[in-house]
């Protein structure tokens, strides 16, 4: 597979992609739907409330942790979960931004 030369794109557009590929799986979805109802949680909740294994689960926090839309922080063998509200208001203007600029007509 060749480069992505995510160098030859604005810092803007390379921000909506990384967010894009975060939110790109309904898993991710589901986590995030679900930590927003939470004040937070630990991974085992998560598991609990999604069909997927916890090695699953785990990978998934881990895309979303990348991405910056959420954190983690160990106490004691577990780690906490939860939105990180910074984060998400700059996405929110991000793919705001990018979906209002598109024409809803087409050729």
């Amino acid at each position: 597979m060749g480069a992505s030369k995510t160098e030859a794109f604005t810092k803007a557009q390379n921000e909506v992609a990384d967010i894009a590929k975060a939110l790109g799986h309904p898993a991710r979805i589901a986590i995030l739907q679900y930590l927003a109802k939470q004040k937070s949680c630990m991974c085992g909740d998560i598991v609990d409330e999604l069909p997927l294994s916890q090695s699953t689960v785990s990978q998934h926090l881990k895309e979303l942790k990348n991405a910056g839309l959420i954190k983690g922080e160990t106490e004691g063998p577990s780690v906490c979960y939860c939105i990180e509200p910074k984060a998400i208001v700059k996405a929110r203007k991000l793919l705001g931004d990018l979906l209002l600029n598109v024409q809803e007509n087409c050729c």
